[in-house]
């Protein structure tokens, strides 16, 4: 090593203990990462986490080009919008980063929220965990609503309308909550304005620290593993984990190859697919708001199909937000009505694995059929699968107390 370099490397770290004398960088490092012991047998479903973050990157990123060009004004939004995707310099790939980062947030969610259903991830000791994230589900769904309506075309004009009006069935305070909402008789500039306000700082500022919430107690707790063993009851004479291994280097590297795999598919859905069929970009969204003429058929984005099929499945429409509502609230409960004495499914019996799996069919199905017409046929389709949907949590609560299991190992297999 030449002197050069030498006198390079102490310089710094020189200046690395004097910034960490100041702010724990090498404390930090440490406890999330060099030193944080995580189980060694992830597998495919421990990347949604990562992808998950990756994607909220993404949208802060695009969101933020985004805005240097949108008006947020009911005359200037949609041909703004236009402006970005045609006039700007490399604006349509922005707003399709953006679009389709929005439904593929969703997707890793998704599965991120089944992977849990699949390991118990939201039971004891990670109740809270699960709570955050849950809460973070909530504030996702109306961040993705509020930005939905922005670009101004007939799908979110009238999205808006239908899904703004169903606060009007609350009783006593239902008008002057949906006048509320608008800040207007009608929706209006005041709808668009304070949508974006909300989209763009208010609620970006609290998923952030959610974000932060849920990953501080995922590192006080442990992550959790396919096998459901807590990795910290089993340490050694220096109080490593014997199932465990440093997060970095190992898992960094493993999640940079799956980010990359990742991004591979992502780039494909931008530059060959953006729009996914009208599944991420709903063709009536390229055309202008009418407040005088209605779609054909108003039907929200994908990912909330499943609870607007929920909705549409009940002929009394306080009853149908009643439900859609409760069909959201009740996954804040997982955690108590799982009372298994095992968490993971690969020790659970065969009830537990037709449970989970009729849940997640209940769900795709119904999300299919809140996209659809909504004939006599498939309304009562969409009252069975409501009733599958339901049903799993009132089956979890009875059955997992004294289902079947398997013995689980004292070690993590691989």
């Amino acid at each position: 090593m030449s002197e050069q370099s030498g006198a390079v490397i102490k310089t710094a770290n020189g200046l690395l203990q004097w910034v960490d004398k100041r702010l724990p960088v090498l404390d930090f490092w440490n406890a999330h990462l060099a030193k944080y012991y995580a189980p060694k047998n992830f597998n495919f479903w421990y990347y949604m986490g990562g992808f998950a973050l990756l994607v909220l990157v993404i949208q802060i990123l695009s969101g933020i080009f985004l805005t240097m060009h949108y008006k947020p004004s009911a005359a200037e939004a949609f041909a703004s919008v236009e402006y970005i995707m045609r006039d700007v310099e490399w604006g349509w790939l922005i707003r399709y980063m953006h679009s389709t980062g929005a439904s593929f947030f969703f997707i890793v969610v998704y599965l991120h929220m089944f992977r849990s259903l699949l390991y118990g991830s939201h039971r004891k000791p990670r109740e809270l965990l699960w709570v955050f994230g849950m809460l973070i589900y909530l504030l996702l769904m109306a961040e993705a609503f509020f930005g939905y309506v922005l670009p101004w075309g007939q799908m979110s004009y009238w999205g808006a309308q239908v899904i703004i009006n169903l606060f009007g069935a609350i009783p006593m305070i239902g008008e002057p909550l949906t006048e509320w909402i608008r800040g207007d008789f009608f929706i209006s500039d005041a709808t668009i304005n304070r949508f974006f306000a909300l989209h763009v700082i208010a609620l970006p500022i609290a998923l952030l620290g959610l974000v932060v919430l849920h990953l501080s107690a995922l590192h006080q707790t442990g992550s959790n593993n396919p096998d459901g063993i807590e990795i910290k009851e089993n340490k050694d004479e220096e109080g490593i984990p014997r199932d465990g291994i440093p997060f970095h280097p190992y898992y960094t590297v493993k999640d940079i190859f799956g980010a990359s795999m990742f991004l591979l598919v992502f780039a494909f859905v931008i530059f060959f697919w953006p729009e996914a069929g009208g599944l991420f970009l709903e063709h009536d969204n390229f055309v202008a708001a009418d407040p005088l003429v209605t779609p054909e058929h108003i039907k929200p984005v994908w990912y909330f199909t499943p609870f607007y099929a929920i909705l549409k499945a009940v002929p009394d429409k306080l009853m149908g937000v009643i439900l859609m509502g409760v069909s959201v609230g009740v996954l804040f409960l997982l955690p108590w009505l799982d009372r298994s004495p095992v968490k993971s499914i690969r020790y659970k019996g065969a009830w537990y694995k037709i449970l989970v799996f009729s849940f997640a069919i209940a769900f795709i199905r119904l999300g299919m059929l809140g996209m659809a017409e909504g004939t006599p046929a498939q309304t009562i389709e969409m009252r069975v699968w409501t009733f599958v949907y339901f049903s799993f949590f009132i089956l979890l609560f009875f059955l997992s107390k004294g289902g079947s299991t398997k013995p689980v190992p004292d070690r993590v297999t691989h």
